[in-house]
């Protein structure tokens, strides 16, 4: 077992304890703190973010721009995973919250089929609730992989997902606890490719330095790394191909309840076209090995970017 970082904290053991405090102390903001202007129709918008710290930034990058637009803001982050936060923001209780549109839409309609990237923001738009609304999706993207470490895609010439029959040798999966029931998780390995598992081990940190490690350390052999991971740059770890789909496209899309009015979905899609897939990757890399937070670093894009 490894300490949360991803999802509610527990400790398990001091070496995880010293590695998770130092990426928390990098990516946290200022949970619940509000701007000090009234939004048009006098409410306080509440901006949430998963307990991951790219999201986080995300959240983070929203809330400083509408709060530079006159619009009070409470900052709701951290709060655990789309089974815990997705119910608070189908009942009003977050106003603005920056999703990931394949998850997003598997999580909705677990019938869904993918597509394109615009296929897939099409699909997430029908398949919302009422009450909600995707505004635009950026262009950067922060999607799943099933991940090796590039020595063990050589002993088993591992090249597609598929190509993990290949393995002879027991295959330990590690990841965040829901990576097991996920659609595309272990049990879709199983049933659709035929792959043997021999267990799980729950690596609560969002594929981040715990996950990494584990990998490198063969703790585990398999994981989900996501695509703005910093981690991609070492050259030690290897994306399996997906020439089936399991994955869907991922991008960013701010999801928001009705309390946001058009002067607020203009400040975030402003945002949405201006987020890249290259920006996503500075800021996780300034995030987890600069040990910049969250609220440095949203300011910092937002000026570079001519938007604060």
């Amino acid at each position: 077992m490894f300490r949360t970082y991803k999802g509610r904290l527990a400790l398990i053991s001091v070496v995880a304890v010293g590695a998770a405090v130092a990426l928390s102390g990098c990516s946290t903001g200022s949970p619940l703190s509000s701007g000090s202007s009234g939004t048009s129709s006098g409410d306080t918008l509440v901006v949430g973010s998963q307990d991951y710290y790219s999201n986080e930034i995300v959240a983070e990058i929203y809330a400083q721009a509408l709060e530079a637009k006159g619009f009070t803001v409470q900052r709701d982050f951290r709060i655990g995973q789309r089974e815990v936060y997705l119910p608070e923001i189908e009942q009003g209780k977050i106003d603005v919250f920056p999703e990931y549109t394949g998850d997003l839409l598997q999580a909705l309609d677990p019938k869904a089929v993918s597509g394109s990237t615009d296929e897939v923001y099409a699909a997430l738009q029908k398949a919302i609730p009422s009450n909600l609304r995707a505004l635009d999706q950026a262009g950067a993207s922060d999607g799943n992989t099933w991940t090796v470490t590039k020595a063990f895609a050589d002993s088993y010439n591992l090249t597609d997902i598929a190509s993990l029959t290949n393995v002879t040798e027991p295959i330990q999966v590690g990841g965040n606890s829901e990576l097991a029931t996920r659609p595309y998780g272990t049990t879709a390995l199983e049933e659709k490719y035929g792959v043997k598992i021999a267990g799980f081990i729950p690596v609560e940190d969002g594929g981040g330095p715990l996950t990494v490690k584990a990998l490198e350390d063969n703790q585990i052999q398999l994981t989900n790394i996501y695509t703005a991971s910093p981690a991609w740059a070492s050259g030690k770890l290897v994306a399996l191909t997906d020439p089936d789909h399991l994955f869907f496209p991922s991008n960013v899309v701010p999801i928001v309840s009705k309390k946001v009015d058009d002067t607020a979905a203009t400040v975030l899609n402003d945002i949405s076209a201006k987020l890249s897939e290259k920006e996503l990757v500075s800021l996780n890399d300034q995030s987890v090995n600069e040990q910049k937070s969250a609220a440095v670093l949203a300011t910092a894009w937002l000026k570079h970017n001519g938007l604060g």
